[in-house]
């Protein structure tokens, strides 16, 4: 009885099929698969990048006013802008109008971009279509300003005596852009920050603000503390706000001179530090059952008492 099949081998010429087609390719290899069109796109979008794509020019981390009311706030402010940046075929309304209207009358270049792009630019901030571009603030050194304004106030040069406001640990932008706004609305000369722990003008600060740091500078010094004695030393006197303080905010005498304010955090208040450096500590009377006040806020009483104090003075 013959058995089924070959009964002879096949001299080799199978081999190749026995030895199979190696190890399976990568997802992201096999052309049918979702992982291979990702890598195809994220390929395509680093050759962009190398190329000098112009949305790549713009930084991420770059300060932006977003969403339409705020950005027409911000350009009727005057707030100083690099450009204003418009989604493609944005829907206009009376905002998107004016908006343009202000920027092309302020010199402000206009870049059009897509949704994905104005996106990337804010870090997914809600834009509705209109994102104004904002450059890096210019910073004043906090003593030499402080040296030169009562110089020119011993020299004549101005009639008004001069008035600073300090911030120690202020990190809310919109705290400083409300402090930098009462500092213009009662003529102050200037609002110092640290370089550390502190807000800069930030977008969010210069929109609070309304423009005001336009009229009033805003100064940096490496350490608070040590400013504070060089600006001791120029003959301005220094207070600080702060809850139990050597005397009362109304009738304080010190108003009427050369003066900085130092004002602390919500809650923490004045460092240790920068309190031993006061001349004076000056507290605001509140009811019992309030145990602080917002930075900003106590920013606006102190100046409306100093430029009541020095008014009477001058009648």
């Amino acid at each position: 009885m013959s058995k089924k099949g070959p009964t002879k081998g096949s001299g080799g010429k199978g081999r190749r099929s026995l030895e199979g087609k190696g190890p399976t390719p990568k997802a992201e290899d096999r052309p049918y698969h979702k992982a291979y069109r990702a890598k195809q796109l994220s390929e395509r979008s680093a050759a962009k990048r190398s190329t000098g794509n112009r949305t790549d020019r713009i930084k991420v981390n770059a300060e932006f006013v977003t969403g339409r009311n705020s950005v027409v706030e911000a350009l009727r402010a005057g707030i100083p802008a690099k450009a204003l940046h418009v989604a493609i075929r944005v829907d206009v309304d009376d905002r998107v109008r004016e908006s343009l209207k202000l920027s092309a009358a302020q010199g402000i270049p206009l870049m059009e971009a897509s949704k994905q792009e104005l996106d990337r630019m804010t870090d997914g901030a809600i834009h509705q279509g209109l994102a104004l571009q904002i450059p890096p603030y210019e910073y004043k050194d906090a003593v030499q300003l402080a040296t030169k304004t009562i110089k020119d106030y011993d020299r004549g040069y101005t009639n008004s005596q001069p008035l600073f406001l300090a911030l120690d640990g202020i990190t809310d932008p919109r705290n400083l852009g409300a402090i930098v706004r009462s500092a213009s609305a009662f003529g102050a000369d200037g609002v110092i920050i640290p370089e550390r722990r502190s807000v800069g003008m930030t977008a969010s600060a210069w929109k609070t603000s309304a423009g005001a740091a336009v009229r009033v500078p805003v100064a940096k010094c490496s350490n608070l503390t040590s400013a504070l004695k060089e600006i001791k030393a120029a003959g301005i006197f220094v207070i600080g706000l702060d809850a139990g303080g050597d005397m009362e905010l109304p009738n304080f005498e010190l108003a009427t001179g050369p003066l900085c304010i130092v004002v602390g955090s919500e809650g923490k208040g004045l460092s240790r530090l920068v309190r031993e450096n006061c001349d004076a500590i000056v507290s605001i009377p509140i009811d019992s059952a309030m145990e602080s006040l917002n930075a900003s806020m106590a920013v606006g009483i102190s100046l409306y008492e100093v430029s009541r104090l020095r008014n009477q003075g001058t009648k």
